[in-house]
């Protein structure tokens, strides 16, 4: 039992080194895949670090000996509170259009975290057959702040609607994902979404669903003026329309290898119910490199454990 909760704790923190990011206690039993109560923690971090598997720094743990990573993760905290309450009036901004039913913040703000480069980026749960329109509408919104250089305050970057809310792709880095988004703003559209993604739970049984307010917002007139003229065969028959449209566009910026502001490759991957980054870009490269560190991490462990 204990060299397997040893283990567990390895690969929480394998996880988090690939962004440079060490953690605290109760983080580390937050993303163990081994259930452990939080009082049988400590005697296993300890064991780690006597063996010199781990290292402490303050309240925080890391596979490396640098203190750096802690004054690293302290700053982006710092940031990210100076960010936060901007991110949640944008989301609320974004929740007022047509057929948006829920609102949550990802990336690395939803992780408490945010440097320079930092984009506010958000999940997006629509009405049923409605998520083209509604991702249309506002991408077309987003054109217009570059004109004004805010355009990394609107990175809509994940929709769903309501028709499909279980996310396909069940691996380490999509429960990651979805146990550090904050729900925002909806009328129980994100309360659904979690429920109908309770999988994550498997990998993380130490873990629970944040209980944090959303911003419950009336509908404005107009929002429901667009989708009552919508509700028929023509508001079908553009919503399938705008996924055709934008599904060639991508392809052909996928096709060309084009690269993002960061230099990360673009790559979308569409359906009717679904808009989101291509996982074999980002969301691969993270699972492989996760592999790999699991891999020089255990073999570093059973030296050391012998």
């Amino acid at each position: 039992m204990q060299q397997s909760l040893e283990r567990s704790v390895l690969k929480a923190l394998a996880y988090f080194d690939i962004f440079h990011y060490p953690l605290l206690e109760e983080e580390i039993h937050y993303f163990m895949d081994q259930e452990v109560c939080p009082e049988g923690l400590q005697p296993v971090l300890e064991q780690l670090i006597a063996a010199r598997c781990i290292y402490r720094h303050g309240n925080f743990y890391s596979l490396r000996n640098d203190r750096s990573l802690v004054t690293r993760r302290l700053h982006g905290n710092a940031k990210a509170a100076t960010l936060l309450p901007a991110a949640y009036k944008v989301a609320a901004f974004l929740y007022r259009f047509p057929f948006v039913r829920g609102i949550g913040i990802s990336g690395s703000l939803s992780k408490n975290y945010a440097d320079d480069q930092t984009d506010f980026d958000f999940f997006i749960v629509t009405g049923a057959n409605r998520l083209w329109m509604a991702r249309t509408l506002m991408h077309l919104f987003k054109k217009l702040s570059y004109l004004v250089g805010k355009q990394h305050w609107f990175c809509m970057n994940y929709y769903v609607d309501e028709a499909a809310l279980s996310i396909e792709e069940r691996n380490v880095f999509t429960a990651v994902e979805l146990l550090t988004l904050v729900p925002v703003s909806g009328n129980d559209a994100m309360a659904r979404f979690f429920r109908a993604n309770e999988w994550a739970m498997q990998y993380f049984p130490n873990a629970s669903r944040k209980k944090d307010p959303q911003q419950i917002i009336a509908y404005p007139w107009y929002k429901k003026l667009v989708e009552w003229c919508f509700q028929n065969r023509l508001g079908n028959w553009l919503d399938d329309y705008l996924m055709r449209v934008t599904s060639a566009r991508w392809k052909q910026k996928e096709d060309a290898y084009k690269v993002n502001m960061k230099g990360n490759r673009m790559g979308l991957q569409t359906g009717k119910h679904f808009s989101k980054p291509n996982p074999v870009h980002f969301q691969k490269r993270v699972l492989d490199t996760y592999l790999q560190k699991i891999a020089a991490v255990e073999e570093m462990w059973m030296v050391c454990s012998n």
